[in-house]
């Protein structure tokens, strides 16, 4: 095996790593709506409007390795990881809820669950999506070599 067969299946296993994440939270995010019965906010809609495309954007360029499929699977993980921010801080109460996006429904600053008196629903989302942007990044420069 040569150093370029490796190093692409290095990067192979980071898409993978990066497939299992998404669909980890994917399906969290299903066990929290229809089993627990959560509704999600507006903010938690838009996160999972970029998430849900990554488990089928990323086995795509999986099945051969295409290290083009992280310009399409970035953008939705960078927005993501704003959104996920954006989303940890109003429930921090660091923004004021004059600015708060969900009007109808829901409250996008109600916490519905907190693990170990910290981790909660934006808290996940937002470490899945960093995670995932940082894997895809490194996915990049490592193909570009």
């Amino acid at each position: 095996m040569n150093s370029s067969t490796r190093e692409q299946d290095s990067n192979w296993m980071l898409l993978f790593a990066c497939w299992m994440i998404a669909s980890v939270s994917v399906l969290g995010s299903l066990f929290f709506s229809e089993v627990m019965g959560f509704q999600p906010c507006v903010l938690c809609w838009y996160q999972r409007i970029c998430m849900y495309p990554l488990v089928l954007i990323l086995p795509a360029g999986m099945f051969p390795f295409d290290r083009n499929i992280v310009r399409y699977a970035l953008p939705l993980s960078l927005i993501g990881t704003l959104i996920a921010l954006f989303h940890l801080l109003l429930v921090a109460g660091y923004i004021p809820e004059s600015i708060k996006p969900c009007v109808q429904g829901i409250p996008c600053s109600e916490v519905q669950i907190e693990w170990f008196g910290f981790v909660t629903i934006p808290l996940l989302s937002g470490v899945s999506f960093l995670v995932i942007t940082v894997l895809l990044i490194l996915t990049h420069r490592r193909a570009s070599k």
